[in-house]
């Protein structure tokens, strides 16, 4: 039992990890990546679609994105519903292609954008806080039920807090990194 809520406790905090991760993939920096249109959506005859289901997303240099529509017709949806999307991108279409590059941020929009970044990595750490504190609740009524002793629970409750730990640091690892890459020029 101690082992279930153990493992169930890691699989949740894992998943937090996940979704930090995740996040983060779509605070903009000043490189070019094929995630970042990953949750925009199309007009793909009267049903929002994401973007790498109609094109090919593929990177033509550093700074620069290129969509490919696999039908011709659908260039025009494509071009709009990424003018259009909260990246703030400006494309152009060239050919049978969209070509979406990255303007450089400014030092005030990368101080905005690591503040939240920050916070993103907060919700992350608070999420794993109630993770930890769900699986004590659930060994404390393990012990109430009589079906764990008391050095088992304590023990347990310290192997939830060095996991707790343990992935706190690996949102302390994400975020320093993130925040490198904002920064970088």
């Amino acid at each position: 039992m101690i082992a279930d809520v153990k493992k169930d406790a890691e699989h949740r905090m894992q998943k937090c990890i996940e979704t930090l991760k995740t996040d983060l993939g779509k605070v903009r920096t000043g490189r070019a990546h094929t995630g970042l249109l990953d949750h925009v959506k199309v007009d793909y005859y009267g049903t929002p679609t994401p973007v790498n289901q109609v094109a090919n997303v593929t990177l033509i240099d550093a700074r620069t994105i290129g969509v490919t529509p696999w039908e011709k017709k659908m260039l025009a949806q494509v071009e709009k519903a990424i003018r259009d999307s909260d990246l703030g991108l400006n494309p152009s279409t060239m050919g049978d292609i969209v070509r979406v590059p990255m303007p450089a941020l400014t030092e005030e929009r990368r101080r905005d954008l690591t503040k939240v970044v920050k916070a993103e990595a907060e919700n992350a750490r608070v999420a794993i806080r109630n993770v930890r504190r769900d699986a004590n609740s659930h060994l404390k009524d393990l012990l109430k039920d009589k079906t764990i002793s008391e050095d088992d629970e304590r023990r347990a409750q310290d192997d939830v807090q060095k996991l707790t730990d343990r992935f706190v640091a690996e949102v302390e690892k994400i975020l320093a990194a993130k925040e490198a890459e904002l920064m970088a020029v």
